[in-house]
């Protein structure tokens, strides 16, 4: 069964479903830190996401023990500033890197504080494994990169922002640009300058689950079309075989 789009609603909806729970279930242990972090730093709720995209690999024949979705598994991925980075969906077959997935949100009331977290942590993980291939840490067949990432809807997140005045000035483009917007830029120009080689970026909401695509090509459609083309090259090159 291929994957559709109904597959990737559901999936965000569940995404929402389980970060409440989660925020519950934290604040019941008195476990919630400052603003929203243990709904974040758990991690479950990207657990639908994650077998969302695994089907991808799995209906393409990947055995299951190359899919690796828990830390017992393996996430971590040689680096070349540091040892190594744990990512979030890891598919590994005959020495190569089918793909490597960043599973990334941002949400309420966090906007200001958190955006350039994701900004640094997105480009951070993306450089360091790029430059551990070209010092050939990936003997295989080039790695594959995906970026999915999800917008938390909200007033404050479509709210223009004003850039702080600093030593000096921003680019005009950035000028009154919401955080929904300033994303949709960012997730852009790292697949434009192959720091990725896809983004899907999405607004939701736990009142509204259903994903809205706001920027063109960054879409659900292309990024499940560039994840089916590198299944294709790989198979032509005998993989999973």
């Amino acid at each position: 069964m291929t994957v559709d789009r109904q597959d990737l609603e559901d999936a965000v909806a569940a995404y929402w479903g389980a970060k409440e729970l989660q925020r519950e279930q934290s604040a019941i242990r008195a476990a919630v830190g400052a603003g929203t972090a243990g709904s974040v730093r758990g991690g479950k709720h990207f657990d639908a996401i994650t077998i969302l995209l695994s089907k991808f690999f799995l209906e393409a024949g990947y055995p299951p023990e190359s899919i690796r979705v828990t830390k017992s598994q393996g996430l971590e991925l040689p680096g070349y500033f540091r040892p190594q980075k744990q990512w979030d969906l890891v598919v590994v077959h005959k020495d190569t890197l089918v793909a490597a997935f960043e599973l990334k949100a941002l949400g309420a009331p966090s906007f200001g504080n958190n955006y350039n977290n994701r900004v640094e942590e997105a480009l951070g993980s993306a450089v360091d494994l790029r430059h551990a291939d070209i010092n050939g840490l990936y003997p295989g067949e080039a790695p594959w990169l995906g970026y999915f990432f999800i917008m938390e809807d909200d007033a404050a997140s479509r709210r223009p922002i004003v850039p702080a005045r600093g030593a000096l000035p921003v680019d005009d483009l950035w000028r009154d640009m919401s955080y929904q917007e300033r994303f949709g830029v960012f997730c852009q120009r790292v697949v434009s300058e192959r720091l990725y080689d896809a983004a899907c970026y999405i607004t939701s909401s736990a009142a509204d689950p259903r994903p809205y695509e706001p920027v063109d090509k960054m879409d659900w459609r292309h990024f499940s079309a560039a994840i089916n083309a590198r299944l294709t090259y790989l198979r032509d090159l005998g993989f999973p075989g």
